[in-house]
């Protein structure tokens, strides 16, 4: 049989763990994924193999409500290995039939308004797991350091492909995609920008926790994997402007992304305009097809009662918090968390909590 293709994976987890880079229009491109946090899961688990770690058979416990729990249970099924996913009711049936359908075993549990909200509770009980099961494996997505080294191969594709780039703009949960790429980015460009994407309701970059209605954006406690003295800037945006986005990602440009690859979009195409000199890459971290029934629905979104519509652009603040619900942006200029928020006695890390 003769094969006509440059490269034959040797599964589906190689062919589709690194994004194509796609020119969007003008300066701006995007890392598009299939499903990006495969790339973090895959390379976790491998070096926890290599290291030995991780034996025939040793139990992996993870907390995880979206796409970092469907990549560990692509890779935890090809390696063999049981897996545990502590989620929370956010994990829709389809996702979670998908994730039993490859073996894991799905815990959910409830925000009972213990410190960190309903991730704080999710680690809580992994922790629980993971004393009872001292055999078992937990990746700590949040603050394992595999995280963000994962990304240095996108990093690297990425300059293979476009050259310099001179800002990056990404959405912000663990840390690991947005500063993870930065870092290899700026080995060779030190002054490439670096905007992250947040969400109203997320105490990332010490705005006030509150309800989200924009999932895979944004947390509830802060992630160790979040190296606040990267970034250039910040932007908090709200789901109708994301979701409005999101549906023209699609429209104009056929790319069938989820909500965080919308807001991506979003802050990167405003920053692209604004900035026409610089060579501009949004990452885009996943496929929209979860979110058919949702972001894809008119009916669905005419139920949560936010207006869908274009966005007139930021409003510039001196300090989170302050943009009252609409898209907002900070200078954070590559200060750290305590220099632009004050010293919290409060700060919640997953450390506290694993």
């Amino acid at each position: 049989m003769t094969i006509h293709q440059s490269t034959v994976y040797p599964s589906v987890i190689e062919a589709v763990e690194l994004p194509k880079v796609i020119h969007i229009g003008g300066n701006l491109y995007a890392a598009a994924f299939t499903l990006m946090k495969l790339l973090p899961a895959r390379h976790i688990i491998d070096r926890a193999i290599a290291a030995g770690d991780i034996t025939p058979g040793t139990p992996v416990i993870e907390t995880s409500s979206g796409t970092f729990a469907l990549g560990l249970a692509l890779v935890c099924r090809q390696r063999g290995l049981p897996l545990t996913i502590v989620g929370d009711h956010s994990i829709d049936d389809d996702l979670r039939n998908r994730l039993e359908m490859l073996g894991a075993e799905v815990e959910l549990v409830e925000d009972h308004g213990q410190p960190g909200g309903i991730q704080g509770a999710r680690l809580a009980r992994v922790e629980e797991l993971r004393r009872a099961r001292p055999e078992s494996f937990v990746p700590r997505q949040y603050t394992n350091p595999e995280n963000p080294a994962a990304y240095a191969s996108v990093g690297r594709l990425v300059s293979r492909t476009l050259g310099t780039v001179d800002s990056l703009v990404g959405p912000v949960g663990s840390g690991g995609s947005t500063c993870g790429i930065a870092s290899t980015l700026r080995a060779d460009t030190p002054t490439l920008r670096l905007i992250g994407v947040d969400t109203h309701g997320s105490v990332i970059f010490k705005a006030p926790e509150g309800p989200r209605l924009l999932r895979g954006l944004g947390s509830s406690i802060v992630p160790g994997n979040v190296v606040h003295t990267a970034y250039d800037e910040v932007h908090w945006v709200g789901p109708g402007e994301v979701f409005h986005a999101t549906r023209e990602l699609y429209r104009r440009h056929g790319l069938f992304m989820g909500p965080t690859s919308g807001a991506a979009f979003l802050v990167a195409s405003w920053w692209a305009e604004r900035n026409r000199d610089s060579t501009v890459l949004a990452v885009l971290p996943d496929e929209g097809y979860r979110y058919q029934s949702t972001v894809y629905n008119d009916a669905w979104l005419r139920g949560q009662n936010v207006p869908v519509r274009p966005a007139d652009g930021p409003r510039l603040v001196e300090r989170p918090g302050e943009g009252d619900g609409s898209w907002s942006r900070l200078l954070w200029n590559r200060r750290s968390y305590d220099d632009v928020a004050g010293v919290s006695t409060d700060r919640q890390t997953q450390e506290s909590s694993t």
